[in-house]
């Protein structure tokens, strides 16, 4: 598979410029491959912005880092229509999220008028401002970020909004060497050495052409029905642990089948593989599903968490 040399060719490159995470390339990867929207949530100073920085370096891709602040406006996202004197009419000028690859810095800052405006063009690819819909580019992807330390001045997202992304990553801190590796990096960076070189070959046209590929990747129909039967566990909980019937409030959607299927068949491309096996499921599942899923009072209280109760049902559920 020649595409998939090229997009672990992008990979390794990405590794010469981020230490470590390498989930998290994988997972910016997924959500290339699919057309997927991803959030990145973590504390300051994980490289989520140089991470995908340099995704969209390694495409081609026009990119766009858009800072959500609780006074942004939705035509400082979308664009609006700009009186011109010299002709005496409108003319739309395009926002920032006319781009392929937009970073939503604290995306969680934005009022509700601006989420909603975000929320169009998540899900339909098109914003409408001033009663005129417009598309997005074919490529379009928003890549969101969240502190999860500070919550002054934020608003949560809508489960609604939460829903249109693909995956929810958590991101830890680096280990010891990992972290030397990035202050030796950072220091001969300081001292006049060159940056990484991402001539990957890559562009937006041949992305497109690799998510036409991970359309075509099989699964067998029993891997399909236990994806569904894992997605339905979380909203039938009782019926695997039946002390946990109240640890969910809301359970998964079958947007989440979709999305779950979606990002193991890309899973399984990176890996070399035109075929899914249990393993990818299993590995991208808690991505997936951990923003899809309301925890009830009882779980709160009881300090089960969502990963726990995704985690005890991969570990239940029979694997086909």
């Amino acid at each position: 598979m020649t595409a998939h040399i090229d997009f672990m060719n992008l990979r390794t490159k990405m590794q010469e410029v981020i230490v470590g995470q390498d989930a998290l390339l994988d997972r910016l990867l997924i959500a290339l491959l699919t057309g997927g929207h991803i959030l990145l949530e973590g504390p300051p100073g994980l490289a989520k912005t140089t991470a995908v920085n340099t995704l969209a370096r390694g495409v081609h891709g026009s990119f766009q880092r858009i800072q959500f602040t609780p006074d942004l406006m939705p035509g400082d996202l979308t664009g609006s229509d700009i009186y011109d004197p010299h002709d005496g009419k409108f003319r739309f000028v395009e926002g920032p999220i006319f781009h392929e690859i937009v970073l939503a810095d604290e995306i969680n800052r934005a009022p509700p008028k601006v989420q909603s405006a975000l929320l169009e063009a998540m899900g339909e690819h098109q914003v409408t401002v001033g009663g005129t819909t417009r598309r997005l580019p074919d490529l379009f992807i928003v890549m969101a970020t969240q502190n999860p330390l500070e919550q002054m001045g934020t608003y949560p997202l809508p489960e609604a909004q939460l829903d249109r992304f693909l995956l929810h990553v958590n991101l830890t801190y680096p280990s010891q060497e990992e972290e030397l590796e990035i202050l030796r990096r950072d220091h001969r960076r300081h001292h006049g050495q060159d940056p990484v070189a991402l001539e990957t070959g890559l562009h937006p046209e041949q992305v497109m052409a690799a998510r036409r590929l991970i359309a075509e990747i099989h699964i067998e129909d029993m891997l399909e029905r236990y994806i569904v039967l894992l997605v339905s566990a979380t909203r039938e909980l009782g019926t695997w642990k039946p002390e946990w019937r109240e640890y969910i409030r809301i359970g998964a959607s079958p947007r989440a089948s979709i999305a779950l299927l979606h990002s193991a068949s890309a899973l399984a491309f990176l890996r070399g593989r035109d075929y899914v096996i249990p393993e990818d499921v299993q590995e991208i599942a808690p991505d997936v599903l951990r923003h899809r899923i309301i925890p009830g009072y009882s779980a709160r209280a009881e300090n089960v968490t969502v990963d726990q109760i995704v985690q005890y049902l991969l570990e239940t559920i029979p694997v086909p």
